[in-house]
């Protein structure tokens, strides 16, 4: 188990380490955006646990993530079908969630360097 309880505000303290993050909101929840891409925010579907922070990243990477530590990382039927994975902010260590989010950070800023080598 963490040895701290990590909430939104952690979330945010740690992901503002990272380059080009900005706070927003989506449907009225906070949110952390990469040069306006979505990079977290606390989860949207009623069906996720409470205090769930939802974070892009790729497929390949979600189902190792899911098979490795299914107490902290989880899907609701809502997530599926999107690069998404969801995170019970009462499991995940600090450290762990530094990392996760450094490779959502590579994962959303890699889409757009992808899409503007296809124009």
């Amino acid at each position: 188990m963490p040895s701290k309880r990590l909430d939104f505000e952690a979330v945010r303290k740690i992901a503002k380490t990272l380059s080009g993050i900005e706070d927003s909101t989506i449907h009225g929840r906070p949110s952390l955006k990469v040069r306006g891409k979505l990079l977290t925010c606390l989860a949207l579907d009623p069906a996720a646990e409470e205090n769930t922070l939802a974070v892009r990243i790729d497929f390949d990477t979600r189902a190792e993530l899911l098979a490795a530590d299914p107490d902290v990382y989880y899907l609701t039927d809502h997530y599926v079908n999107y690069p998404t994975v969801l995170v019970r902010l009462s499991r995940i260590h600090q450290d762990s969630l530094r990392d996760l989010l450094g490779i959502s950070w590579q994962f959303v800023t890699a889409k757009k360097t992808a899409r503007r080598a296809r124009k």
